[in-house]
């Protein structure tokens, strides 16, 4: 089927998961985001931005997903990246609680930015599982159609012909293990971020070393985590 979803993904991705999206779910979702528009809702990110982690990870290319809910609500702050804000934009609390981690972990100095492009295109695949939200409205796109694409995204990665470390913060993203072959994929689990759960047990959880040890171990090299803009 035609669909301005599928049309608009980088084409390495849409080659990857085509015929894998319900076709009802990818109408819905179209039809959704049709209806905001003509309604003049503000979406973010902005459209020229929604598909930035998959151009910046084509599947070939991931080694490690981190895995979001949906993007930030805020004027300016979605770019495409689950957890990162363009440089220039106020760090929300859940990456400086990222960045605290990674100063414990790897002893890297808090970054000058809060975008996490470098990681991106080091193989790091920063998905949202919802792709657009209204401003000023969280979880507003939630349950319009966006999980199944994102699905059968975490599907394809996880059908790829190379291991790669999972970090799921959080009990939505957790769900996503549902997807992953653990024998051949390495799952971290972890409270989320935010500052309502990170000191439960995200602060101190070593994913990022850990993410790294993996994939030394299965000759994949490792990813700079300082190098984040």
């Amino acid at each position: 089927m035609t669909s301005p979803i599928l049309d608009d993904l980088p084409s390495a991705w849409r080659d990857a998961i085509v015929g894998a999206v319900p076709p009802a779910a990818l109408a819905a979702l179209d039809a959704f985001l049709a209806a905001e528009d003509a309604a003049g809702a503000t979406i973010f990110p902005p459209a020229r931005d929604r598909f930035t982690a998959l151009a910046l990870t084509p599947p070939e290319a991931v080694r490690v997903v981190i895995l979001g809910q949906d993007p930030y609500h805020g004027p300016g702050q979605a770019h495409g990246l689950a957890f990162s804000v363009a440089a220039g934009v106020r760090v929300p609390p859940s990456l400086a609680n990222i960045h605290r981690e990674l100063a414990s972990d790897l002893g890297i100095t808090k970054p000058v930015s809060g975008s996490l492009t470098g990681w991106a295109k080091q193989g790091v695949l920063l998905l949202n599982t919802t792709l657009t939200v209204r401003s000023g409205e969280a979880a507003s796109h939630a349950g319009r159609g966006w999980d199944a694409v994102t699905q059968a995204i975490l599907r394809a990665v996880d059908a790829g012909p190379h291991p790669v470390a999972f970090l799921l913060w959080g009990s939505h993203a957790q769900k996503a293990a549902a997807f992953v072959d653990t024998s051949r994929h390495l799952v971290l689990p972890a409270p989320h971020p935010s500052p309502l759960s990170a000191h439960r047990g995200f602060l101190g959880c070593g994913h990022f070393s850990r993410a790294n040890a993996f994939l030394a171990d299965h000759g994949r090299g490792t990813i700079d985590w300082a190098a984040t803009g």
